[in-house]
């Protein structure tokens, strides 16, 4: 008979972050348990709090589903002697299946025949495979983990206790001396220990002591008292979805309050009062109008008894922090750019790569070049130069020391307050733009320029001095700025490749004493084109084709992904077919043989290959010429042209024929398309699709 099964991990507080990940491991490893095990059931629902983690499947079977598997042994000819007797080996292998000779088939296999026999295996009772459950809840991982007492086994919080259940019979194994049993607990104030009859109570026994085991369930809860405290007090409460992820995973019990804060403290920039808020307390800003008001929303872990305390307690809280931001911002702006400039020269940026003053140089002369090779103008040229040489200043504020989540938006409010260029002040806070995968590019051409400028200084010094990131480890944030740089090229379509970017760093670093090898360049363009290849598979493109575009050269990014584009769409485009047949040819046989000679006209014998030379001339300028301007669908078009002519010169010629100036020339006009074709892509590392 089905029974349910219910699984708990109880454990001391788990930082937020961390339980999403978490669950969803539980959840996905569970369903995999299931799948591999053979065992049935209805379906299977996860759970999570601060305190736990949890997963109930419903309705198991109570065995594995028995299964016939066809095992294969030895071929045919080692199995029978000569006399055709069964031999050693046949005889071995059928006992090792627990069965005899008469049980033996025979099959064919390529050609080959080989011995297999037709094992039953009995499924297991579910009673003997449910402890190994234990395993699963040893190998969810964690951002980060802890060791406690003497256990070995390490995690993100100590384990407080395990409810394993199958029915109402507890699953018996072991877990840092903690026991499994039917013992759940509640909310740690409102709550109290409760014996479980069946898993199927599990999730209204919590919520009866106080505990919404569901993370989504506590998400809509949230949601709905803000909603409610809006129409109540005429509030607007923006609601940030990763604050309210982060919430929810705070509490188990969520009960939504207002607090209050003076209005004088409106005087300082709202993202300092904001990010005060949201970033150190978890409590959501209120809005009116669209304008901050002095008001908050924080949510308690527990119900509504003596919610008035709670709310006064938080804004004691609060208020101390907003008087030490009042107090930074006051001192900061009575000092001057300059002063803090100054203490740049101090700071150490990277122990071989100098201080932050050193990199602001550096990226000074990357900006320069960057605004050179774009022929940018001489306006916009000197807000750069600007921008590069003061971005860095605000770091050494009290405010960004105290709040470092504000970097570039003090930056920009101090710039302002300096009597600063509006567009450098801007500048300043869009260099440090995108911070993540999601967040916002530059806006300005200043603040694009700026920003590749430090990203790519940062990138190409920490490779120049050995520090390339390796599996998880990338404390520079490297791979994060290379995707922000080339994020940026492709939003501005900048006639600028990345090889020439990466070229202008490091004539940079290499007039800065810091040695440059081939090594290194290498290293950097491997590191970009990985970062490359990553972003266009997040775009849906297909990895064969992002490599036949970007392997020989990254280039301009933009073109890159136009490139890929295009070939992607033709996977499915039947027309295209003998195109890519006849460029493909040309590219196989040009790798195979090289020659140093150029092509003769004299020595062209044959229709199809004096048609083939002329159509070459025809489209050479004008495909180059598209390329050079970026039109990649009319480049491709126009090699499309090429196409028929192809297939009638290898259809009516011997490329490697038996007079050597004939064939040399034929190799010459070979290599001559090969050098048309390859600047578009190197096709052959494309997996068409079967119709092609």
């Amino acid at each position: 008979m089905a029974r349910d099964v219910l699984i708990e991990i109880g454990l001391e507080e788990l930082p937020a972050r961390f339980i999403d990940d978490a669950e969803l491991q539980l959840y996905t490893k569970t369903k995999k348990w299931l799948e591999e095990n053979r065992v049935s059931s209805d379906n299977v629902e996860s759970y999570s709090t601060p305190r736990r983690l949890a997963v109930l499947v419903k309705n198991m079977a109570e065995k594995q589903t028995s299964i016939e598997e066809d095992v294969k042994g030895p071929a045919l000819k080692i199995a029978k002697d000569e006399e055709g007797n069964w031999t050693k080996a046949a005889q071995g292998f059928t006992k090792g299946q627990g069965l005899s000779t008469d049980d033996i088939i025979v099959r064919e296999v390529k050609g080959n025949s080989y011995i297999y026999v037709t094992k039953h295996i009995e499924g297991k009772s579910i009673q003997e495979l449910l402890p190994e459950f234990k395993s699963i809840i040893e190998s969810i991982t964690f951002g980060k983990n802890m060791r406690w007492g003497n256990e070995t086994i390490r995690y993100a919080r100590p384990i407080r206790w395990l409810v394993a259940m199958y029915g109402d019979e507890v699953i018996p194994f072991e877990i840092a001396h903690v026991a499994t049993n039917n013992i759940t607990y509640g909310h740690r104030f409102l709550g109290e220990e409760v014996t479980l009859q069946q898993p199927a109570e599990y999730e209204k026994t919590l919520k009866d002591n106080y505990v919404i085991a569901k993370a989504k369930e506590r998400e809509t809860l949230i949601v709905e008292q803000l909603s409610n405290l809006e129409k109540e007090h005429g509030f607007e409460i923006p609601v940030d979805q990763e604050l309210l992820e982060e919430v929810r995973n705070l509490v188990e019990y969520p009960t939504a309050f207002v607090g209050k804060f003076e209005e004088a403290y409106l005087e300082i920039p709202s993202e300092v009062l904001i990010t005060s808020m949201k970033e150190h307390q978890r409590y959501f800003p209120v809005h009116k109008n669209g304008k901050l008001q002095p008001y908050f929303i924080g949510v308690r872990n527990g119900d509504d008894y003596h919610i008035e305390t709670v709310s006064r307690g938080n804004e004691k809280v609060l208020r101390a922090r907003l008087a030490d931001a009042e107090f930074f911002y006051n001192e900061d702006r009575k000092q001057s750019i300059d002063f803090f400039q100054e203490k740049l020269t101090k700071v150490v940026f990277q122990e071989k790569l100098g201080t932050y003053s050193e990199k602001v140089k550096r990226m000074k002369q990357i900006a320069d070049r960057i605004s050179e090779k774009l022929s940018l103008a001489v306006d916009d040229r000197k807000k750069i130069e600007r921008t590069a040489e003061i971005s860095k200043f605000d770091l050494m504020t009290n405010m960004v020391n105290e709040f470092t989540e504000l970097q570039g938006i003090i930056g920009e409010k101090y710039a302002n307050h300096f009597g600063e260029d509006k567009a450098t002040s801007q500048a300043i806070k869009e260099h440090y733009q995108p911070k993540h995968a999601k967040d916002d590019l530059p806006q300005s051409v200043i603040g694009s320029v700026v920003s590749v400028a430090d990203k790519l200084d940062t990138i190409a010094g920490c490779i120049a001095v050995g520090l390339i990131p390796t599996g998880s480890q990338d404390p520079y944030g490297l791979r994060r700025q290379a995707a922000g740089i080339l994020r940026i090229l492709h939003n501005e379509k900048w006639n600028l490749t990345v090889e020439e970017l990466i070229d202008i760093a490091l004539e940079v670093f290499q007039a800065s004493s810091v040695t440059i090898s081939e090594k290194t360049t290498k290293e950097l363009i491997e590191f970009f084109r990985l970062r490359t290849v990553y972003l266009m598979k997040d775009a849906g493109l297909e990895v064969d084709v992002i490599h036949a575009v970007t392997d020989q050269k990254i280039g301009n990014i933009f073109v890159s992904f136009d490139k890929a584009q295009e070939l992607s769409g033709k996977r499915n485009d039947e027309t295209f077919k003998p195109i890519q047949e006849a460029l493909v040819r040309v590219l196989n046989l040009s790798n195979k043989v090289e020659t140093n000679e150029s092509i003769s006209e004299e020595k062209l014998e044959t229709e199809s290959e004096k048609k083939l030379y002329a159509r070459y001339l025809d489209v050479k300028e004008v495909y180059q010429n598209q390329l050079m301007h970026n039109e990649t669908k009319l480049a491709l078009a126009t090699l499309a042209q090429l196409s028929a002519p192809i297939h009638s010169f290898f259809d009516n010629n011997m490329v490697m024929a038996d007079d050597i100036k004939i064939r040399n020339n034929r190799l010459a006009l070979i290599q001559a398309l090969a050098s048309l074709i390859l600047p578009y892509a190197d096709l052959r590392k494309i997996e068409w699709k079967q119709q092609f």
